[in-house]
């Protein structure tokens, strides 16, 4: 068996206010799973930002350990489909909302949320992707069943971000024109190195506009905001075009009439990365480890300590982050 004791990454709530340190934990500490894994790498979302924060909506109950990403190797195994040593991916489910999750050098967890490691896809790379990579595989393969790239440009929201960022690389990857949104000036060079071909500034798609349809721009899109810009994409969206929605930090809330959905038969596709069924999270990893995988994977990432998980932390709540942050938990 091995060590006993872990270090985590551990949020707890003292009088009012959340503090987040590395605590030493016993696996006994652990919820009851089928599977005991040893985590080498983890990765930082939004939701654990969050989370960290002491967000309800995410976390009910303190202490807790985020990270909804990790990758690592089956210490134990309660189910027949695992054994021992079998390297595996979890992501989303309960993962670091309620359970705790990658921030710790272990965790446990029923086998039906893991995923075996795809040959040609190193633990590091399986952590650059995580949640977000997933999330933008599951919206390129959706798009990419309707729209094809001659049909015309796609553009992506929120494209400094995780899952933005990665569907640039994708798209680009699989010859489609891609057109990314972003407010951040100082970022062009690096859209432009995973493969945009256009710049739109954010503040020129992210008004309020009051026609009920605009101008035909795009084949298609990926938007990982939500409000007054995904209302705005859906209307400037051609005939027989596909909108897929995977986040909400811009608003929950749109405001559209059905003529982008009746006069130019747009598709509007929800993408929740978190309950996928299983057969499409093995076809999407499958695809992320071959042919869809970037050349510049690893220019998309830092990778940082659990000590430098705070100061990460801070600047992700900020929306100072660019790309991916994988923290790496185990030698």
């Amino acid at each position: 068996m091995e060590k006993q004791r872990f270090k985590a990454y551990v949020i707890e709530e003292k009088d009012g206010s959340f503090i987040g340190e590395i605590k030493t934990k016993q696996l006994e500490e652990l919820p009851e799973g089928d599977l005991l894994i040893k985590v080498y790498y983890s990765s930082l979302n939004y939701k654990d930002a969050l989370s960290a924060s002491g967000n309800k909506g995410v976390t009910k109950n303190y202490p807790h350990t985020p990270g909804i990403d990790a990758v690592g190797k089956v210490v134990q195994s309660n189910n027949a489909d695992f054994s021992p040593d079998d390297e595996v991916i979890v992501t989303s489910y309960d993962l670091g909302m309620n359970t705790d999750g990658g921030f710790g050098q272990y965790i446990r967890v029923p086998a039906s949320w893991a995923v075996r490691l795809p040959k040609n896809m190193s633990m590091k790379e399986a952590m650059i992707y995580g949640t977000a990579g997933l999330t933008a595989g599951m919206s390129v393969y959706r798009l990419t069943e309707l729209v094809k790239p001659d049909d015309g440009k796609i553009v992506v929201s929120g494209a400094t971000g995780g899952v933005g960022s990665m569907s640039v690389a994708m798209l680009s990857k699989l010859g489609y024109t891609v057109a990314a949104i972003t407010g951040k000036t100082t970022e062009h060079e690096y859209l432009r190195k995973l493969g945009a071909t256009e710049i739109i500034d954010r503040n020129e798609i992210g008004q309020a506009e009051k026609k009920p349809i605009t101008k035909a721009q795009f084949a298609g899109a990926i938007d990982t905001v939500g409000g007054a810009i995904l209302e705005n994409i859906i209307k400037s969206t051609a005939p027989m075009g596909v909108v897929t929605a995977c986040g909400n930090v811009g608003s929950p809330k749109i405001e559209l009439t059905v003529f982008p959905f009746i006069l130019r038969g747009v598709t509007l596709i929800g993408i929740d990365s978190q309950n996928y069924p299983m057969h499409y999270r093995n076809k999407v990893w499958g695809l992320l480890a071959d042919s869809w995988k970037p050349g510049h994977l690893a220019e998309i990432a830092t990778e940082i300590t659990l000590e430098q998980l705070p100061e990460k932390i801070d600047l992700m709540l900020q929306g100072q982050v660019r790309g991916r942050v994988v923290v790496k938990m185990s030698e």
